[in-house]
């Protein structure tokens, strides 16, 4: 199950490229996370591999010829362990690759386009959080907080794909049906209740056949790597049309993806043990193993960070709401593919599946506002002395994500980073009143 730590993970390594030697640095040469990037518009999108505050060009750097980064996901293990030893031998310092990869192929960050990694063809979003789903569910049913079949599978909903959009990206506020309490009709309104979850988004290597379960032992065969992922939600609109099938618009309208992606790979030195609450039942076979339990965990902190349209205009930074750790979850990566295809649904390269929002047991590590602010009835203070619970119009959300440990070079995720505008002032078309005038939009 697990990767090996080889030469590629040595934390003395450095590199020519002199940003990447920094130590604040989310991508060392120990990192090398794939995206995909272009200088304009009118530019396909090309494959790189982030390296300091640069992209080596997989392309010019004449080390593939795949006609896209989905095709690169579905290699195999070992031919993408011997991909990122070529990368790692040239980028270090002394190569005798340097010359021509510094002529060739590098290009900064800061002149191109960062888009999505790869095109996501399927989108599964998970609960994986027990701290998250039993703070939810306390605020609904504050006796029962989970219910029956959540220490038994991963639980999940298919998301919608389309809406996913790379860092970076701002969005109108989202307009959807929600009743208020006492109300016996509903209202079609901009949401008043939006809200950020702090993710993990999970990406499939290679693909499985219709029909065939991917065991435990082999899920992380098919892992390619981890990203940032922010799947916004609207509260309001969620608790009035989730039951009884689940999220549907409250979920759909935007989701925020960080454009690099950590190897299963670089991520081999910071595996964690995988353990379970005392009192939780035994796993049914399908989902249990030694190597999960052993090593199927990652110890990955991820952060949220918060710049209101105030902070902004004064050049104040962000603030930090809260901090978690995904070696918490309550499902490892594996788990979560190997129910995904328990009953023999196919996964394909590219495709995405979300941890769903990353909370930690102190209140203060909670993944959303909806725990924060305790569902809107304790209102958050931030520095400047603005409150929220629940997020306004120009906020910018930003997630960020690192490992790091005794012995090891730190890597990075980068930054997911989105900020909500107004909702769109049109709207749908809004009915006659008695005087044979439309009546008021939003």
């Amino acid at each position: 199950m697990t990767r090996t730590i080889n030469e590629t993970h040595d934390p003395a390594l450095q590199s020519w490229v002199r940003s990447a030697n920094e130590s604040s640095s989310d991508f060392p040469i120990q990192n090398l996370p794939f995206g995909r990037f272009r200088r304009s518009e009118q530019e396909k999108w090309g494959m790189g591999v982030a390296i300091g505050d640069q992209i080596l060009d997989l392309r010019r750097a004449g080390l593939t010829s795949v006609e896209g980064m989905n095709h690169l996901m579905t290699w195999s293990l070992a031919d993408r362990e011997e991909l990122r030893l070529a990368l790692s031998r040239g980028l270090r310092l002394g190569s005798v690759r340097q010359s021509e990869w510094e002529r060739e192929a590098l290009v900064p960050q800061s002149a191109v386009e960062l888009g999505l990694p790869c095109e996501i063809g399927d989108y599964t979003d998970f609960y994986s959080s027990l701290q998250h789903a039993t703070a939810v569910g306390r605020l609904f049913r504050p006796d029962s907080p989970l219910l029956p079949n959540y220490h038994w599978l991963p639980v999940g909903y298919h998301g919608r794909s389309s809406s996913i959009c790379a860092s970076g990206h701002s969005f109108p506020r989202p307009i959807g049906q929600t009743r208020r309490p006492g109300a016996e009709i509903p209202e079609l309104k901009p949401s008043l209740r939006l809200d950020y979850e702090l993710e993990l988004g999970i990406f499939i290597g290679q693909p499985n056949t219709l029909g065939d379960p991917i065991a435990l032992a082999s899920a992380e065969a098919h892992l390619f790597g981890l990203a940032l992922f922010n799947d916004w939600s609207a509260r309001d609109i969620q608790a009035w049309e989730y039951q009884p099938l689940g999220p549907f618009l409250s979920k759909n309208f935007m989701s925020t993806l960080s454009p690099w992606i950590v190897t299963m790979e670089a991520l081999a030195p910071f595996r964690a043990a995988y353990s379970r609450p005392e009192g939780t039942p035994e796993l049914l076979p399908y989902l249990d193993s030694a190597a999960n339990r052993e090593g199927g965990a990652f110890d990955i902190v991820v952060e949220v960070w918060l710049q209101t349209a105030r902070m902004a205009e004064v050049s104040q930074p962000a603030q930090c709401l809260s901090r978690a750790n995904y070696r918490g979850a309550h499902w490892t990566p594996a788990q979560l593919v190997a129910h995904h295809t328990v009953n023999g649904c196919n996964l394909r390269g590219g495709d995405l599946l979300g941890t769903g929002t990353l909370s930690g047991p102190e209140p203060h590590q909670a993944g959303s506002l909806l725990e924060l602010s305790m569902g809107g009835q304790q209102p958050i203070a931030l520095v400047n002395g603005e409150l929220r619970t629940f997020l306004e119009n120009g906020d910018t959300v930003i997630l960020r994500g690192y490992c790091e440990g005794p012995g090891r070079r730190r890597i990075g995720f980068g930054e997911c980073r989105g900020t909500v505008l107004p909702p769109r002032r049109s709207g749908p078309a809004q009915p006659e009143t008695a005087d044979g005038q439309a009546g008021q939009s939003f």
